[in-house]
């Protein structure tokens, strides 16, 4: 190795963005040729990364040009998308605490609020944040250990969106090819029912897996039993049923009702053969949690550990797959 070699070598090991992924490094005449893995880089950090290098670099051994290679190892990212026969049932609220007891848990989570006529993501994790956009790809907010990309967080709250099928597809896409960076699960809040946004996803993206949430009522049961027929039509597994607003302790006396019924949603799971993931009871603090933007789910409390075990029967059903 000559002088300028060495020096070339030198200027690269003081460049700490590029540590660990620096896959071949040439030097001839005048121009410094580089290959980097940007593997797990969002698109603002590879434009750091490759600014760096050329800053770093040029000048160095008589260096007039530096040319970078990026190249990057696709992420095997899980998509799990979370629906609803009908509106009302909780889905959203399940889909933002799910997503963040799942990445307590260890996972790297990001959560698409593809309910793109009625965004509540934005509420619920407490983020009035803008995203940006680099490279053309949204880069989604982070809040509350995941990553989030919302149509709320683009448009004018309180606006109504008369957009036809095609539209709102196209929104979807934005969300779904954002900047996801090493995302590992990538949860998605669907609108309730089986219209243009599920066929979209299903049809462009399939869905690793789907969660379906039901309250026990039997109107909703019907509906929820509509969506999963959608997904086993189109080949998407359903790795299980959750119970939303399942009993309700009263405040004052400790008493138990149930408001929407009981069981009907693990009876439905039983005779659809399909796994029965958990109850969500209906309380005050999770309405106020939600209400407020502080899910429980992100807290210590007893909410917390019912997600929490929610979370876990998702991870082990996905490990599974």
């Amino acid at each position: 190795m000559n002088q300028d070699e060495a020096a070339f070598h030198t200027a690269l090991e003081r460049i700490p963005e590029a540590k660990g992924r620096i896959q071949s490094a040439r030097l001839k005449e005048n121009a410094a040729s580089l290959v980097v893995d940007a593997t797990g880089l969002s698109a603002e950090a590879r434009s750091t990364l490759e600014r760096r290098l050329k800053g770093g670099l040029t000048g160095i051994a008589g260096i007039a040009e530096v040319r970078i290679a990026m190249t990057e190892e696709k992420v095997k990212r899980i998509i799990l998308a979370v629906g609803s026969g009908k509106g009302g049932v909780g889905k959203s609220t399940v889909s933002a605490n799910l997503a963040i007891a799942l990445a307590r848990a260890g996972r790297k989570v990001g959560l698409v609020d593809a309910d793109v006529y009625g965004p509540s993501q934005p509420r619920l994790l407490g983020t009035s944040e803008k995203p940006e956009s680099v490279d053309n790809r949204i880069v989604p907010v982070e809040t509350n250990g995941i990553r989030m990309l919302s149509l709320g967080q683009l448009v004018e709250g309180g606006k109504a969106l008369a957009w036809r099928g095609p539209m709102a597809a196209g929104a979807l896409g934005q969300l779904i090819e954002g900047d996801w960076g090493d995302t590992e699960i990538l949860v998605v809040d669907l609108p309730p029912g089986t219209g243009d946004i599920q066929l979209s996803l299903v049809q462009k993206w399939t869905p690793t897996a789907a969660v379906i949430v039901s309250t026990p009522q039997d109107l909703a049961l019907i509906d929820a039993t509509r969506a999963i027929d959608l997904f086993r039509k189109t080949n998407i597994p359903v790795i299980g049923l959750v119970e939303n607003m399942s009993g309700y302790a009263c405040p004052h006396c400790g008493e138990i009702s149930d408001p929407f019924g009981a069981g009907g949603a693990e009876a439905a799971a039983g005779v659809m053969d399909i796994p029965f993931l958990g109850r969500v009871p209906l309380t005050l603090t999770i309405r106020q949690s939600s209400d407020a933007g502080t899910p429980p789910a992100s807290g210590d409390g007893e909410e917390s550990r019912i997600f929490q075990a929610l979370a876990a029967r998702v991870s082990e059903a996905l490990n599974r797959m």
